[in-house]
């Protein structure tokens, strides 16, 4: 059978009973929904009436809820698996029910409860997936064959990349399906204590791989948090005995530095007249284990933080306002995931202050609804694809004015992971790059030239980004501007930049086996080596330098007045004047002077380095004015992506607009950038705009500008 057998005696890691003299806090505590909630005092041979405790839950979020497609659900699991009885030797119905409450308690709407009771009827018993249909409708046998196919692949070493790729199709289909999963796992975790230790530890390693980083992703933090504390408790017994020790002792105290603080923090508020819920949350197992290795010994504020619940978005600032300004703040710690939410829908305010004696305690700020989807994550969604008008009146009022829902599936990471899975060659290519992605547990947001967004792992690249907004079309991506700078595609992204891509125009463009060293996102990865396969004499034999050799610097006239000078009036009569090749000004830019020996002034644009250099050391400048003459030598850098026949294709551009060349160069290829130098002259100033404009159109050049020399 898919649900793994009961062990009641397995020592769960529950709370000690010593730490209930603090305030409860608002987190959905899914461990006191085991066994005894769902047994009740009924005897062994008797089966319990437990959707009883299921409606309860729903009734909780949905108080119109119509209910008889769950006690019909109900009556069909108990009927079909009467008779079958998990390992412990408590009646199967245990299970899917324990699941249904797990799914309850955390939110989720009526039809994926209804699935969720009959989510092991199809397998594991004779009622058809037809007969579901018939009594349920389409999106129950839907969601019901979604859970069944991922349990149709048995739980080995081989088998489980090929088990969680199904399960991952079947989420991209319906976000429910995951989460049914999601609860599944959860009860049968709890209950492994008659299983071989191997199988335990087996099991616990996938679920931490794998299962953990998807909860954490869909945003259901209640059952991430109890994940981790059953895997902790199975992998790391010694360091979870530790850790269970420190927190009895720490309730047994006599003090308790939150409680304080949390009196102190509700007197501010109220003085304030701000009203707000302050609670204190322990810490689950493995944080306050990953608090103790961080800081060593722990103290009483250690054990938990403060939370502060309010009814709007603003309140939260508003209380931020009066913490840091009545108490002391710890500045460094403070984050703000409201104005930019988590990549799994998380919206939170993060801050601490510093207690007399030292201690620091952190504070989470919210409103109730950012709460319930920081617990719940897309399960507090209810059904995120039915029309708004059917949600109920607490989400409708969430809902944009124009009346549409967020589909949590199509956003973020999910959406890039259903696009790179299906391109994945293979079951290994598929299972190393889901890990690889698993193990990234934040997410940038760049930003397009037209405003778009791109979503991507910490560490990205422009190659990812590449990846991420053209597919397989970014193979022809031949550079990119971060922030209106030119940057190579081995660039790493930071959170907010803007990401302008250069794709070229040659049907040669071919992605380089170099990208793989610089691509993290599976889609990118995927594509390249894809691409890499199919083409393997091509991706050695791409050139990696522009088909253009240097060119020999034409040397410039030393004549002591270019001609170009005489349209240059300066306030000395009796000066020669010479237009400084640093900047090579030309008309109507704005200029100044500085004279020099034999009787020279040489011009240069205000904003010439030079300038400042020559003012600094004294130098007089002198006034200098352009004259009636419009034509001008200038000296043009274009920077651009080697190619083929790049440099007879620029310079015919540039003859086109009637520039003459007096002398050029061509650097050195460096990382596949090329840098040229032009000076030109033109017979009339007015038309370098077009000249730089053709220079800028020609394939592979991303850039040209004024020379500006040092």
């Amino acid at each position: 059978m898919s649900a793994e057998a009961t062990n009641p005696a397995t020592p769960g890691p529950a709370v000690p009973t010593a730490a209930v003299r603090r305030k409860a806090r608002p987190r959905i505590d899914l461990r006191r929904l085991g066994r005894a909630a769902l047994l009740g005092n009924a005897a062994r041979g008797r089966l319990p009436d437990a959707i009883g405790h299921v409606v309860e839950a729903h009734r909780a979020h949905y108080p119109d809820a119509d209910l008889e497609p769950l006690r019909r659900a109900y009556v069909l699991a108990e009927s079909s698996h009467r008779g079958q009885m998990r390992k412990s030797g408590e009646p199967y119905i245990t299970h899917p029910l324990a699941v249904t409450l797990i799914l309850a308690e955390l939110g989720a709407e009526t039809t994926t409860l209804t699935a969720s009771l009959l989510h092991d009827t199809v397998e594991d018993t004779e009622v058809t997936l037809d007969q579901v249909r018939e009594q349920f409708g389409e999106e129950v046998r839907y969601l019901v064959d979604g859970v069944t196919k991922l349990e149709k692949v048995d739980y080995g070493a081989a088998a489980e990349p090929e088990t969680f790729r199904k399960m991952l199709v079947a989420t991209g289909s319906d976000v429910r399906v995951m989460s049914i999963k999601l609860a599944d796992r959860l009860h049968n975790m709890r209950t492994l204590g008659v299983m071989r230790p191997e199988k335990q530890e087996r099991i616990a390693k996938v679920t931490r791989d794998v299962l953990i980083p998807l909860a954490e992703r869909l945003g259901v933090q209640a059952l991430k948090t109890e994940l981790e504390d059953l895997v902790f408790a199975i992998l790391h017994p010694e360091e979870y005995a530790h850790t269970r020790e420190l927190i009895a002792e720490n309730a047994a105290r006599a003090d308790d530095p939150l409680a304080e603080i949390s009196d102190e923090v509700r007197g501010v508020l109220r003085e304030a007249d701000i009203p707000a819920e302050v609670l204190i949350r322990p810490r689950h197992f493995v944080s306050v284990h990953r608090v103790s290795r961080k800081r060593g010994e722990l103290r009483g504020a250690d054990f938990g933080r403060l939370l502060v619940l309010v009814g709007e978005d603003a309140d939260c600032y508003a209380v931020l306002g009066e913490l840091h300004t009545c108490l002391t703040p710890v500045v460094s710690e403070f984050k703000d995931f409201i104005a930019v939410p988590k990549f799994n829908l998380y919206q939170s305010l993060h801050t601490a202050v510093a207690r007399a004696d030292g201690q620091v305690v952190e504070v989470l700020v919210r409103t109730h609804q950012m709460h319930k989807v920081a617990e719940a994550g897309v399960v507090a969604l209810g059904n995120p694809y039915a029309p708004a008008a059917d949600a109920p009146a607490a989400e409708t009022a969430e809902d944009p004015a124009d009346g549409e829902r967020a589909d949590p599936t199509r956003p973020g990471w999910l959406s890039r992971l259903l696009d790179w899975q299906e391109a994945a060659p293979d079951t290994d290519t598929f299972w190393s790059t889901l890990r690889e992605d698993l193990a990234q547990d934040r997410e940038i947001t760049v930003f397009r030239p037209d405003g778009g967004t791109l979503g991507l792992p910490e560490g990205a690249t422009c190659v990812d980004a590449a990846y991420a907004q053209y597919g397989e079309d970014a193979h022809a991506c031949i550079g990119a501007r971060v922030n209106g700078r030119l940057a190579t595609l081995s660039t790493v992204l930071r959170d907010g930049d803007t990401v302008q891509l250069l794709m070229g125009q040659d049907p040669a463009s071919e992605p380089s086996r170099e990208w793989l060293e610089h691509a993290h996102t599976p889609a990118a990865r995927i594509a390249i080596q894809r691409w890499l396969t199919t083409h393997p004499d091509a991706a050695e034999e791409r050139p990696q330098a522009p088909a253009a050799a240097p060119t020999r610097p034409v040397p410039e006239p030393l004549a002591p007045a270019p001609r170009t000078a005489s349209a240059v009036v300066v306030d000395r009569p009796d000066a020669t004047v010479r237009l400084a090749g640093c900047c090579t000004p030309v008309p109507p830019d704005e200029v100044t002077g500085f004279a020099v020996r034999g009787g020279v002034v040489t011009v240069h644009r205000v904003e010439c380095a030079a300038v400042a250099h020559m003012k600094g050391t004294g130098r007089p400048e002198s006034a200098v004015s352009w004259g009636d003459s419009t034509a001008c030598r200038v000296t043009l850098v274009a920077e651009s992506f080697g190619r083929p026949h790049l440099l007879a294709d620029l310079t015919e551009a540039m003859a086109q607009e009637g520039a003459e060349i007096v002398s050029a160069t061509v650097e050195p290829p460096s990382q596949q950038r090329v840098r040229h130098t032009y000076t030109v002259e033109l017979p009339d100033a007015a038309h370098l705009p077009a000249l730089m404009r053709a220079m800028r159109n020609v394939a592979g050049v991303y850039d040209v500008g004024r020379a500006q020399h040092q």
